[in-house]
């Protein structure tokens, strides 16, 4: 069965006691490839008809997210720049009474890496956003549990 954006958080761990616990940073208006085709290598031999290949290393470009510019969250984001941060993209979560909780039932991606984030350029009567990039250092793994 297919899934909709609809409850996808972009999550912070913070490990004490090698316990990780997680947290929504911000709400996001969007989130990107959390992964990436891998490199070829090409191992085409004179023999060979038509060129072949084997995989290499998997690709992954600075993630970008849109989040709503505000300047709470804007600080919070800044606050937190130069630091390498446990991360990851949740997929799915509840709601009671109108408040949503991420709970990732339906897959939790996790890296590490570093942000950083800016105000974006608008025009008249619309939305203020910000991007947040993120630098991962490790790779996206799905969490098992």
């Amino acid at each position: 069965m297919a899934i909709s954006t609809y409850k996808i958080f972009l999550m912070k761990g913070t490990t004490a006691d090698s316990t990780t616990t997680w947290a929504k940073l911000v709400d996001i208006k969007d989130f990107p490839d959390l992964g990436g085709a891998p490199e070829m290598l090409e191992t085409t031999t004179l023999s060979d008809k038509m060129q072949t290949y084997i995989p290499g290393i998997q690709s992954l470009d600075a993630l970008e997210f849109t989040a709503n510019y505000t300047l709470a969250d804007f600080r919070t984001l800044k606050a937190l720049e130069g630091t390498e941060l446990d991360l990851a993209v949740w997929f799915g979560g509840t709601e009671n009474g109108g408040v949503l909780t991420p709970t990732g039932s339906d897959g939790k991606f996790e890296f590490r890496g570093q942000i950083s984030a800016f105000p974006v350029g608008s025009g008249v009567n619309e939305v203020v956003d910000m991007t947040i990039t993120i630098a991962p250092s490790s790779p996206i793994t799905l969490a098992t549990a």
